[in-house]
Order: structure tokens, then sequence, then C-alpha cells
């Protein structure tokens, strides 16, 4: 598949799933289970097209890194067992290492929570020339924080601070922060990987039914997942106040991971896409220069 078509058929595909502007959202109009236009037949077409996405993000990650202009980074959000680690694994599978940072954030430490909530994202920000990506984020502290508010208090925050507005601020927080990056050369692309609660069940299952999966199983799972109304108005809250053109959720449906993968795959070619990354061009000099090592070499 050339270069062009596959641009243009990535934009098909990840359209419907992208929201850039939060107004109206509603969790309930993005259907889990949504293949698009394929069905379950079809899935060693999604997969030989998953494998052209790969092929495609290599090439522009290689211009990327050359170019060294900008950055992007990749965030991804998800209930339990909805594919996070599959779906990095997967559609990153052919990129240089070196281009690449990946970072999971976990419960914080010590040291992290004397210090602000973004402290330790800002942190772990790609560099220039690279593709980050964030297994979870600063936008815990709108999801679990907000689920589990006793969290708030082994912040250390002042008790003042602590408030029903505590919400709106960190919104407001993360737009400044994310525009801040955009306007400095880092582009955000924040994917929640929208599972259906009878999947997960299915999942969770299929881990416990498995010795090969146990380890994946964390008895946190269960209470949590007894939280999932809770956890479902948090992510419709967050995806409505902080989703811009700028910094765009991609609401992926996770019922099926080939259909995941390769809606993630379509979003990040579509962003690089827009980038007009190019390999720098080589002045005069730099040519001559070129041409004398040619000869040199062609002497030894």
């Amino acid at each position: 598949m050339k270069f062009k078509e596959i641009l243009k058929t990535t934009q098909e595909l990840c359209r419907p799933f992208r929201v850039a502007n939060g107004r109206g959202f509603r969790l309930k109009d993005f259907d889990p289970a949504a293949t698009g236009d394929l069905d379950g037949d079809d899935k060693p077409r999604a997969e030989e097209a998953l494998q052209s996405g790969v092929a495609a993000l290599s090439a522009m990650q290689d211009m990327l890194y050359a170019q060294d202009h900008w950055a992007v980074l990749l965030i991804f959000q998800a209930m339990d067992a909805a594919g996070k680690d599959g779906a990095i694994k997967h559609v990153m599978s052919g990129l240089n290492p070196q281009g690449c940072q990946v970072q999971a954030f976990k419960a914080p430490s010590a040291e992290e929570l004397d210090h602000d909530y973004l402290w330790r994202c800002v942190k772990a920000l790609p560099e220039r020339g690279r593709i980050g990506i964030f297994n979870r984020s600063y936008y815990e502290e709108t999801l679990v924080a907000r689920v589990h508010p006793e969290l708030l208090a082994k912040q250390k925050l002042p008790p003042e601070l602590v408030n029903k507005h505590i919400w709106k601020q960190r919104f407001e927080d993360i737009r400044h922060f994310e525009r801040y990056l955009a306007n400095n050369g880092v582009v955000p692309i924040k994917f929640f990987l929208n599972v259906s609660k009878k999947e997960q069940k299915r999942r969770f299952l299929e881990r416990l039914e498995n010795p090969a999966k146990h380890w994946k199983f964390s008895e946190a799972d269960l209470p949590e997942r007894e939280r999932w109304d809770d956890y479902m108005e948090a992510y419709e809250d967050t995806i409505r106040h902080t989703a811009a053109p700028h910094a765009p959720w991609y609401v992926v449906p996770a019922d099926n991971k080939w259909f995941t993968r390769i809606v993630v795959a379509a979003a990040i070619i579509q962003t690089l896409g827009a980038l007009k990354l190019a390999y720098p061009e080589v002045g005069k000099d730099a040519l001559e220069r070129i041409k004398a090592a040619k000869q040199a070499l062609a002497k030894k």
C-alpha cells in the first residue's frame, strides 16, 4: 500500500473516534465493540493493514528523529484489562527503540508525593525527535484520585485547596499544560481504550483460568470493577473538559483487540503525517565534503 493511500485509509478509520472538542461529549455514544466497516471475518485484512501501518510508522519515526524538531507524546488510559500493554507492544513493534521513550506510571512514590502531580510526568517528557509513550499519566489525577478521594490526603495539599473546585482546576491546569506542550513542539495524542464491562469480565476470567496469565491478575481488580460507574463518569468528565484540536482524545473501541490496534496506529500515522516531516537537506558545502570523503575512501 502506498503512503498516500495509507494516510487516506487511516484518516477514514480513526475519524469516528477522534474527540477534539469535548462540548456535548457522551461516552454512551461510543460503542466499545465497534469495528467500523470491518467484522470478525476481516481480521486477516486488519492484520495486514496493521503491518502496513507499522511499516509507515517506522519510516515516519526515522524522519521525526532525523528532523529533530517535533516530539510526540502518546498517552494511554483505560480500565484494567482494556489492552493498553498489547496495543503499545503491537503498534510500536516496528519502531527504533532509540527513538522511543516509554514510561509506566504506577502509584506515586514518597518523593513524587512531595511534588506537584505533574512533576513526575514532566520529567519523563520525550526529547525532540522522539516518541514518548505514557502508560497511564497525569490523568490519573482526574480519574483514580477522583474515584478515590482519600488519595488526595496523601498528596499533602493545603486543606483549603482540597475543595469542590479541585477537579475543575485540574482540568484547567491540564488544558494549559497541553497547550504549553503543543506551543513547544510536543504533540499530545490521548487514547482512552474503551472496553465494556462485559468484555472486562471475560478477560478477568481468562486470566484466572489460564496459569500463564495468573500474574496479570491483581486483588485490586475486583474492588475497582465495583466502581465501574464512578470511573465512567470520571472518564466522561475528563475527556469532555480536556479534548482540544491540539490535544485530541481518541475513544478507541477496545472489545476487539485487533481493531483497537489498527485505530491506534491510524491515529498516530495521521498525526505524524500532518507534521510535514522530512529528512534534513544537506547544504552545498556538506555535499562537497561528502564527495571528498567518497573519493578518499575509494583510494584506500
